[in-house]
């Protein structure tokens, strides 16, 4: 896709991080966007925003686990806009620790968020896009769906669905309509409030204080503080979105130890060696 002008693209997740940086990149690009999230008044705050610059922008508040959450989401985008052109499936949480004490609430919580929004977004979505003569499906995944660092079970098994979901959709596009893109989005760290995300669970998923998950994520928090800014992976999608490129790996540096995990990973499976762990040693 070239000519972004008066096109519309849907975000979600969009009230902050990376889903705000996209909009942004989208809305200085000439379109219009739609923003989702199941955080109400920093959804506002980024419509505003995003208007007082002159957008035409469109905010929904979505939870995107309920498909008819989403089903309103886009039944609102085509009333105010008549059409969809790029659909970024980007609301994603944090929530792990060790795989066999990890809560289902936790897993329910993180896979209901990361997993079914992308589920949803691509079973309400895609038709639309199709009726148009171009279009593209952007779907966050992580670094985490191409290798499995400790501790982030739930958070894991996530993004590698969304990682396969993602390269399923490709290929059948290819295969029916070529003229929708997509890519899949996977960071390293980024500094977004994602681990702070436990602020959004449903008070139904909620957990009590659990001292060994409050310092699990204090360390995963400092890590985050050292990653790239929200607006560079921006940058990247709006280039992958360009390029019709589906891989949007955002740590391309050989000695960042992601980059060096999904090598050893690859390595691993290759050579049928047992794994070694992700994290920085």
């Amino acid at each position: 896709m070239r000519d972004f002008t008066d096109k519309v693209a849907v975000v979600t997740g969009a009230a902050s991080g990376i889903g705000f940086a996209m909009a942004q990149r989208f809305a200085q690009q000439g379109m219009h966007v739609v923003l989702g999230d199941v955080e109400a008044d920093a959804l506002a705050a980024a419509g505003d925003t995003l208007a007082a610059a002159g957008a035409q922008v469109l905010t929904h508040v979505t939870d995107v686990t309920d498909a008819a959450q989403v089903q309103a989401l886009a039944d609102a985008t085509i009333e105010r806009f008549g059409a969809v052109h790029i659909v970024c499936n980007n609301a994603g949480v944090g929530g792990g620790g060790l795989s066999w004490e990890t809560p289902l609430e936790t897993w329910e919580w993180v896979i209901g968020v990361n997993l079914w929004g992308v589920i949803h977004g691509v079973r309400t979505f895609v038709p639309l896009l199709i009726a148009q003569p171009e279009a593209h499906v952007v779907n966050t995944a992580s670094v985490a769906g191409l290798t499995a660092a400790p501790f982030m079970g739930p958070y894991n098994a996530s993004k590698h669905a969304v990682v396969a979901i993602s390269e399923t959709l490709h290929h059948e596009l290819e295969m029916t309509h070529p003229h929708v893109k997509v890519s899949v989005v996977c960071p390293g760290w980024v500094r977004t409030r994602i681990f702070e995300s436990e602020r959004n669970r449903p008070a139904h998923l909620a957990l009590p204080p659990d001292p060994d998950r409050e310092a699990l994520g204090d360390v995963l928090r400092a890590m985050i503080e050292t990653g790239l800014g929200p607006d560079e992976v921006a940058d990247q999608v709006l280039a992958a979105v360009r390029d019709e490129r589906f891989w949007v790996l955002t740590h391309d540096d050989e000695a960042d130890f992601w980059v060096d995990a999904v090598n050893r990973r690859l390595e691993s499976v290759r050579t049928r060696t047992n794994p070694r762990s992700a994290l920085p040693s």
